[in-house]
């Protein structure tokens, strides 16, 4: 059946004209509006968490930030539980998709840590990434927190087999290699606790010079 197609003509009287195109859309359409939808309420909860903290925001509040009511929040999300849940896994899952493609790059152990250390610096200073470091998992249950517990491990042994090879290339000093990524990760971290985005330096600026200072260390060494 043709879809009907009204005339713009101002005052114009002609009926509608039958085409082709359904102004219906197709399921994979409404599936894609969807994960924007949903993306865009994860996005607007973690910009609140980030500013007021978790247990000071409300569903109401997301609902005002998106300029909708509060079913459509809930028609997305099941609580508030579920959306910091969503964000964590987020901000985990967009870093180790990214931390993975930096590896499957190839190069040298240290070239790939760099990299690795680079996605990582910029992640915590975006949203999710940035409501993964100052919120985290304690708002949620044991179960929710064991959910993101791989993610985080998967992390973990990026980094470590990074160090690890880094080590044994040379490029890396002799070390515990537990306790090197640890200390890595732990200073890149810290960038999405007081990074602020307005502030007076840019994330990029940021990310570079903290990795400058752990790769190269604070002490003075005349050359």
């Amino acid at each position: 059946m043709k879809a009907l197609k009204q005339s713009h003509l101002s005052g114009s009287s002609e009926p509608p004209v039958a085409t082709d195109a359904s102004p219906w859309r197709t399921a994979s359409e409404r599936e894609r509006q969807r994960e924007i939808k949903r993306l865009a309420v994860l996005q607007a909860a973690a910009q609140l968490f980030n500013e007021r903290g978790f247990h000071a925001t409300s569903l109401d509040d997301v609902a005002a930030r998106l300029k909708v009511s509060k079913p459509t929040v809930y028609y997305y999300v099941k609580n508030k539980e579920d959306i910091l849940l969503q964000c964590v896994r987020q901000g985990l899952q967009m870093t180790l998709d990214e931390i993975e493609a930096s590896r499957r790059a190839g190069g040298q152990a240290i070239d790939q840590l760099i990299a690795c250390m680079q996605v990582y610096g910029r992640m915590v200073t975006m949203d999710f990434g940035m409501c993964l470091i100052r919120v985290g998992d304690e708002g949620l249950t044991p179960d929710s927190r064991a959910q993101l517990r791989q993610l985080k491990s998967a992390i973990d042994t990026e980094f470590r087999q990074l160090v690890v090879a880094g080590m044994k290339e040379g490029a890396l000093a002799p070390g515990d290699p537990k306790m090197t990524a640890f200390a890595i990760a732990g200073a890149l971290s810290w960038i999405g606790r007081w990074f602020q985005p307005n502030g007076e330096y840019s994330a990029e600026d940021v990310v570079q010079q903290c990795i400058s200072t752990v790769l190269n260390g604070v002490l003075f060494r005349p050359r």
